[in-house]
């Protein structure tokens, strides 16, 4: 029996076809895995399931009957829900407080019911492995654990169909096995998946029927077991999987970045960061694996002089971060790459070409004396769109209409530009796909061969290991393993990121 029809589905903007014809057929308790490169119509498609958008054309059927989404809430209602690739959750709010926003119990239809609320929570993220405190505050959460936050506030609502972008990008080898067998025990109790992601080796893992799409068409179906990561690749952006080519390196002997005893703790005296001791050398990519919410980020934001150590030191190109600004560390010729790329990278609601300045505006090109230099933004922007590949029908198309997977692509070609001589890229390739990770692979490559330092931060083991010269791991706020990927495997990387292994 299917659960979810969709069929002849169309979704237009200006200047953009997001879905056209789309067709869709999702069994009842099944893992449906939907695919495609950035710009492809998986976000919108989804997107209109949850009722976040409308259809131009085309029909939607669920459990049966024709759907007609106008919100969110009829989706919640019907038992659709979504966690998203960029999380829709209150900084300032409890964990608690976030996942029974909208949802509140209430005794007396105007007392909410904080204690029933709060067990309940404890019981899903008991039964589901989610590790999540009810009443920590939301602000305090690395992006992993957000997510899970995402998925407690789906399952508090009784979903019967959930819909995953991009679930697994922030977890290690051993929490995706976790939560795949979560997955499976929850297609066993009837529940339905739609599962999105850009990695070929989990769809096929994971799926029990796999959609391929492109240009905002569904363009094949396939079966986990009838196919195989080069024909998925094919299908999505007709070339076969890249790999990059590394070479040899040539690191040299003065480091561009060199961290001493440093710690870091919040002004509720919790200590993120303790005694990290960290050299980064040029032509080197230094590697940093971790599980998110273990210190990778607060180390990121103290590189970049965005907050100060509690005691300790951090020393980039020469420079005493504690006494120079942020501002300083990037006209020094630091790139940074940040995690979050809608928070931290874009200025979402301003065009292309403004956000090509982000960053770089008080340097030349971007900066004319003490004018903005409108003409280079311009021409730099088109550059980025035509190496990096990304999707747009022109430069004055605000950043908010791209896919995530082309935002990121801009970003990454603004921060390469300029031979800069440190790169701090944290998750560069986080919800790209396989053919816009071969064109950022290729590009830090060719930084690093120019003699850039690059501190890779990464969830995803496979980028570590094939780029890496040496991984360092984070583990509760101190780095406790320094590993030669040449000679460490995948499952001793995991183990040493949930401090099973501290050699």
């Amino acid at each position: 029996m299917n659960v979810l029809e969709i069929s002849g589905v169309e979704k237009k903007y200006p200047g953009v076809i997001a879905n056209q014809d789309v067709s869709l057929q999702v069994r009842e308790a099944s893992i449906h895995a939907i695919i495609g490169e950035n710009g492809a119509g998986k976000s919108t498609l989804m997107k209109i399931l949850y009722g976040l958008i409308r259809p131009d054309a085309g029909s939607i059927r669920a459990f049966g009957n024709e759907v007609n989404l106008k919100s969110p809430q009829d989706a919640i209602a019907l038992g659709i829900g979504m966690v998203h690739q960029h999380f829709k959750l209150a900084d300032n709010a409890t964990v608690l407080e976030n996942v029974i926003l909208g949802s509140e119990p209430t005794r007396f239809g105007f007392l909410v019911k904080y204690d029933e609320a709060r067990e309940k929570l404890k019981e899903i993220s008991k039964n589901y492995g989610l590790e999540i405190d009810p009443d920590e505050s939301l602000a305090n959460l690395g992006v992993g654990e957000r997510q899970r936050v995402e998925i407690a506030k789906v399952l508090f609502r009784g979903a019967k169909i959930l819909i995953l972008d991009e679930p697994t990008a922030v977890l290690v080898p051993q929490e995706v096995a976790e939560l795949f067998a979560n997955l499976r025990e929850l297609v066993k109790k009837g529940l339905t998946i739609l599962f999105i992601s850009h990695k070929l080796d989990e769809v096929l893992s994971i799926a029990d029927d796999i959609t391929i799409m492109r240009r905002g068409r569904t363009v094949a179906s396939r079966k986990p077991s009838n196919t195989g990561k080069k024909e998925l690749a094919e299908l999505m952006v007709g070339g076969e999987l890249p790999k990059p080519k590394v070479g040899a390196a040539k690191i040299s002997s003065s480091s561009v970045l060199n961290i001493k005893e440093a710690s870091y703790s919040r002004l509720d005296k919790r200590e993120i960061l303790n005694k990290v001791n960290l050299e980064l050398h040029g032509g080197e990519i230094l590697g940093l694996a971790g599980v998110e919410g273990n210190g990778q980020s607060e180390l990121v934001e103290l590189i970049m002089g965005l907050i100060q150590p509690s005691s300790g030191s951090v020393e980039i190109l020469g420079m005493n971060v504690a006494s120079h600004l942020t501002k300083d560390i990037r006209n020094a010729g630091v790139a940074y790459i940040p995690q979050d790329r809608q928070r931290d990278g874009l200025l979402m609601t301003a065009p292309l070409w403004e956000n090509r300045i982000l960053g770089h505006q008080f340097n030349s090109p971007m900066a004319k004396s003490i004018w903005v230099n409108k003409s280079a933004a311009v021409e730099g922007s088109k550059s980025i769109v035509a190496e990096f590949d990304v999707r747009t029908p022109g430069i004055n198309v605000l950043a908010s209409a791209l896919s995530g997977g082309n935002q990121q692509k801009f970003i990454v070609g603004r921060e390469l530009s300029g031979d800069p001589k440190i790169i701090v890229a944290a998750q560069p390739t986080r919800g790209v796909d396989v053919g816009a990770q071969a064109i950022i692979w290729d590009h830090l490559v060719q930084a690093r061969s120019k003699g850039a330092g690059i501190l890779l931060v990464s969830a995803d083991l496979e980028e570590l290991f094939s780029l890496s010269d040496r991984i360092a791991v984070i583990y509760n706020g101190s780095i406790v393993s320094i590993l030669n990927p040449r000679e460490t495997s995948p499952e001793q990387l995991g183990l040493a990121m949930t401090g099973a292994s501290k050699s």
